[in-house]
């Protein structure tokens, strides 16, 4: 006959596995936790970087380079740009240019369509390079070179002869509606007609 165990002894494997197991479930908790924060972050950084991207390609695509300027040989009052549309843009309509022009005598403003008689309002003229005139339906199009004639002696006297007499500097922005500025300064070394400011 077999005599039975009056004693038992204590299990210590069993505390040790259940321990472990603990100490598993908290490591996995706390690995999908992190997880969890390191994709909602990812994806919030991606959608900041689509955003700036999308803004950035928008003000690159709809702005207007300035290839030269130059004082118009028809009228010293005015300045001559030869223009295009940044490569990537649309077509942009002549109703969505604006611009400013800062001077030593002030700031000139004015668009394509300016009400006469406004003070300190200029228009913007376009034409193609073979001379023909822009009319206020027609589009600028990408690939394409215009002349745009700026007029800058009225009001606030922006003229070649007046900046030549200043400081010889004048700052002019020229903006695209739902796109980018343009920045460009003009020295004036000479206020004859046809010489260069850009």
């Amino acid at each position: 006959m077999k005599s039975a165990r009056e004693s038992q002894k204590d299990d210590q494997l069993a505390a040790i596995g259940i321990g472990a197991m603990i100490v598993f479930i908290a490591l996995i908790l706390v690995a999908a936790v992190a997880a969890a924060v390191i994709i909602q972050t990812a994806e919030m950084l991606q959608q900041n970087a689509q955003t700036t991207g999308d803004d950035t390609a928008d003000n690159m695509a709809g702005k207007i380079l300035i290839h030269s300027a130059f004082v118009d040989p028809s009228d010293t009052g005015n300045y001559l740009l030869l223009i295009s549309l940044a490569p990537g843009s649309e077509d942009t309509t002549r109703d969505q240019l604006s611009f400013q022009m800062f001077c030593d005598n002030g700031v000139i403003e004015g668009d394509t369509d300016v009400t006469t008689g406004t003070p300190n309002q200029a228009e913007l003229t376009f034409t193609q390079m073979d001379g023909t005139a822009l009319g206020a339906a027609d589009p600028l199009e990408p690939g394409q070179a215009y002349q745009m004639t700026l007029m800058a002696d009225i009001g606030d006297d922006c003229s070649a002869t007046e900046v030549l007499a200043d400081d010889g500097e004048a700052n002019l922005y020229i903006h695209v509606a739902n796109g980018g500025s343009t920045f460009e300064t003009f020295v004036v070394d000479s206020a004859t007609a046809g010489a260069i400011v850009v």
